[in-house]
């Protein structure tokens, strides 16, 4: 046995985190929503069995065998929701769960209506990045064009503001002089040309 082979024999074996996180956000969407399609048809067939007990007055639950097949969505959905599921980033996969479940249990839904309460989860999370997206583009529009427009104000100009001129007349000095003010808005500094 070789030493390179005893050294490869004691390396961890390969991360999840390798893997693309479009791709485990995909996964991680698409099993909560057959964890909670399980879960409603569990749910149902509860509800089946509480109106059978009360309509015949007797249990017979444990005679009941359930099909080993669950409902499933088609093939088609399935792609639609995993294509949904690509546009929503990993920093939202969380709340999305959360926002999920949390409908979930609002409606309980029946396990075919699962597929289209997630797809309008899915829906307002997407929504919700884009409007954010479009916040952040306006925002550094905004910072860029602030920056661009005070580099041309009048520091580069030829008029400057001067308020500390001291042949500026103040409200003051006509009152105690006795005589009428000006028609000039006098909190406004006084501009000049500078030459």
């Amino acid at each position: 046995m070789s030493l390179a082979s005893w050294f490869r024999w004691n390396e961890p074996p390969n991360r999840i985190s390798q893997r693309n996180p479009t791709e485990m956000v995909v996964e991680t969407l698409m099993m909560e929503l057959s964890w909670q399609m399980k879960q409603a048809e569990k749910q149902q067939r509860e509800r089946e069995n509480e109106y059978r007990k009360m309509k015949t007055g007797v249990d017979y639950g444990w005679l009941v065998s359930y099909p080993k097949q669950s409902y499933d969505i088609s093939p088609g959905e399935r792609l639609q929701l995993e294509d949904m599921c690509t546009k929503i980033h990993p920093s939202y996969c969380g709340p999305v769960i959360l926002r999920f479940r949390q409908v979930v249990a609002e409606y309980e839904p029946e396990v075919q209506e699962v597929s289209r309460l997630f797809r309008s989860v899915l829906q307002e999370a997407a929504e919700k990045i884009k409007e954010e997206e479009e916040a952040k583009k306006l925002a550094k529009q905004w910072n860029t064009k602030n920056r661009t427009s005070l580099s041309l104000t009048t520091f580069k100009s030829r008029s400057r503001i001067s308020p500390f001129i001291s042949d500026i007349k103040t409200i003051s000095e006509d009152v105690e002089r006795g005589t009428q003010p000006n028609r000039r808005v006098w909190s406004m500094p006084e501009f000049r040309n500078t030459k």
